[in-house]
């Protein structure tokens, strides 16, 4: 018989609707009922495509016997962390503060106050290595809470506070100095791999704030040798596009396979903007496959991008991905001598599932990677169809079909800029789909911004990160097109984060907005993790939003978040690539350019401007006959009936220009290039 998680229409809460758990889902039921019968909660949390998730489903929470002590002894919530990820902060803090890790499955028990007071992440069904079974943890917890509950609610207020993330967090009031930008890229170089790339030991995750960071600084060096080394690497999907979410090892080698919507939007603007830097055309071919992959088997029929793709299918880690040397063989044909060699497969293997264990005898699985001697273009081709052509006839690894807000808004960005530098249409095209799908479909009949939509239900409160990478996602889609209604959506976006998240006595902004459900906390999520910290993007976004109107609301919004953050962030930049974006972009004079004529005409102008990586500039462009209320564009025409370019500085402009030549003296170098 289902549980009440039937009824949810996300994926991971529906793989948990068949367990013998009374599992809720988080919300006014599970909290009543723990109220009324005085009952602490137990609060899992996870996601679709985790697959320690599935691990412990699979050995505890489908066994019948474990199910009865949980449900005897707590009210039992499953949380998607991706549909709550302001539960999942509060959770994670607190373990993260207990124990000294964290990671999902996430397993907390909390007073029916919401109070956290005991925690951890994956189980065992029985006493392994060094960790108690899941079930004496359950009859420890139960055992202290009959015993102590009145010492267990105590404290409850200073823990709450120091579950606030960083909305304790003052500003130091002195100016910003431009040199700590230096220091925060030194800081990066000691932990620097030089020889695999990347930053820090194994497991190993794409960093793509930071890499954007860096060549926003012009250190190409480092991140273009980072993104070389991913994409040679198994971590990148050598038949099929599209990258996992980590390497277990230093080498990129052996991913955990699950693929996220967000890792691949990131990093395929970090490989775009890596080639705008220099150049070079693998750069671009990684963008593009990337995207590729991301519009083929992640898009739905409405415009809207699916979340992610399962790291198991048929119940084993990354089997739709391996290789044996003689499939390969059988499905290579002439070619496969080349291709073995190329794709650096060999009869030992280089992964092994920890679960499932070869036996002796058994033929080597393989991840395949591009670090061997490449075959010419054409051969390369023929080889990645085959392999494609045969993996498609595997079981395919599960889909998490939700979609979510700000991770279409992230894949909005990604197409929009592609688009427009790469000279697709089909990019662009793709990014006005999404951004219609999110505003047709993920905002109330009142105009509020929705969370997750799937199953034809659009739910929950938007976050901050929601609606700050959506306004960043309207301000690309603006700069790729042209459109005016894109520029006029991030205005009402950025007026809903100034009356709804901002902190106007303190600086920064909420995660959660002014009218959310109470929780234990309101909270100020500061770091990258890896996917860019809400109040990062807000105020790169509102920096951004305030150069192109010239509303200097927006610019002190967002200045209130860089002082929040100006001293933390050049000491840790690993953890705040974002924001450190947001500090190099005001810490320089920005450049306010308009172009004015018939399309065709003005694509040399426009085309000037796009070529190189341009941090410092926000752009604009319209007919020169109406402005369509956008503010860069007014009294902007053309110039003896051509197509002109106008480059300001706060609104004050200089001499208009017809010639792209013109337009590159006037915006000088570059300056992301080598």
């Amino acid at each position: 018989m289902a549980n009440a998680l039937a009824h949810e229409t996300s994926p991971y809460l529906q793989q948990h609707a068949g367990n013998p758990v009374d599992w809720l889902p988080w919300g006014p039921e599970a909290l009543g009922r723990a109220a009324a019968e005085d009952k602490p909660l137990l609060v899992s949390i996870g996601y679709s495509a985790c697959h320690w998730c599935h691990v412990m489903e699979r050995e505890s929470f489908e066994d019948p016997a474990t199910a009865a002590v949980m449900n005897a002894h707590f009210v039992c919530v499953k949380v998607d962390r991706e549909e709550r990820p302001d539960v999942d902060a509060i959770a994670m803090e607190y373990v993260q503060g207990a124990t000294g890790h964290g990671g999902w499955p996430l397993n907390v028990f909390l007073t029916p106050g919401q109070v956290p007071f005991h925690g951890g992440t994956y189980f065992p069904p029985e006493e392994r290595q060094g960790m108690p079974s899941w079930v004496q943890v359950l009859e420890a917890v139960a055992e202290a809470w009959s015993t102590q509950a009145d010492e267990i609610r105590a404290g409850g207020d200073r823990l709450a506070e120091r579950l606030s993330g960083g909305a304790r967090l003052r500003s130091s009031g002195h100016a910003f100095d431009p040199a700590a930008l230096d220091d925060a890229t030194a800081a990066l170089r000691p932990l620097y791999d030089a020889v695999n790339g990347g930053w820090g030991p194994a497991p190993k995750f794409p960093a793509a704030p930071t890499i954007e960071y860096l060549l926003r600084r012009g250190e190409t060096g480092p991140a273009v040798h980072t993104l070389k080394c991913m994409a040679g690497g198994g971590i990148n999907d050598q038949v099929g596009g599209g990258f996992a979410r980590y390497s277990v090892d230093a080498t990129w080698t052996v991913p955990h396979f699950e693929k996220m919507l967000y890792d691949n939007a990131l990093l395929a603007r970090a490989y775009l903007h890596a080639w705008q830097a220099t150049g070079d055309a693998d750069l671009r071919r990684v963008c593009e496959e990337t995207l590729d992959w991301a519009l083929r088997e992640m898009r739905a029929s409405d415009g809207g991008f699916f979340s992610a793709l399962d790291a198991d299918s048929e119940g084993v880690e990354g089997r739709f991905y391996v290789w044996t040397v003689a499939e390969l063989r059988e499905v290579l044909g002439p070619d496969a001598d080349e291709g073995i060699r190329w794709l650096g497969a060999t009869d030992g293997g280089n992964f092994t599932d920890p679960h499932h264990p070869p036996a002796p005898g058994d033929p080597g699985l393989n991840v395949l990677e591009d670090r061997g001697p490449r075959p010419d273009d054409e051969t390369r081709a023929r080889i990645r169809a085959a392999l494609h052509e045969r993996r498609a006839q595997r079981v395919r690894p599960g889909l998490d079909d939700k979609r979510l807000t700000a991770w279409n808004a992230l894949m909005i960005s990604a197409l929009a800029d592609a688009g427009a530098v790469l000279g697709r249409p089909d990019y662009r095209e793709a990014a006005r789909a999404t951004a219609m799908f999110v505003l047709d479909t993920l905002r109330t009949p009142e105009g509020r911004l929705l969370r997750t939509y799937n199953q034809g239900t659009a739910k929950l409160a938007a976050y901050l990160e929601d609606h700050a990478f959506l306004l960043e996602a309207f301000i690309t889609l603006h700069e790729a097109t042209f459109e005016a209604r894109w520029l006029h959506e991030a205005i009402a976006l950025g007026v809903t984060l100034l009356a709804r998240f901002q902190d106007a006595e303190h600086g920064g902004f909420f995660s959660t907005a002014d009218d959310h459900e109470q929780l234990l906390a309101r909270r100020k999520d500061l770091e990258d993790q890896p996917i860019p910290a809400g109040g990062s993007a807000a105020a790169f976004g509102l920096l951004r939003l305030g150069a192109l109107t010239g509303d200097h609301r927006f610019v002190a919004a967002a200045e209130g978040q860089l002082a929040l953050l100006q001293d933390i962030a050049p000491r840790y930049p690993g953890a705040f690539g974002h924001l450190l974006q947001a500090l190099e972009f005001h810490s320089r004079p920005t450049l306010e350019v308009a172009i004015v004529g018939p399309e065709a005409d003005r694509a040399p102008l426009v085309a000037a401007v796009r070529h190189g990586l341009r941090g410092d500039i926000v752009l604009s462009g319209g007919d020169g006959v109406e402005d369509h209320g956008v503010p860069l564009l007014a009294g902007r025409g053309l110039v003896g009936g051509r197509a002109a370019a106008y480059v300001c500085r706060g609104f004050a402009c200089e001499r208009p220009v017809t010639e792209p030549e013109e337009l590159t003296a006037l915006l000088g170098a570059p300056h992301g290039s080598a």
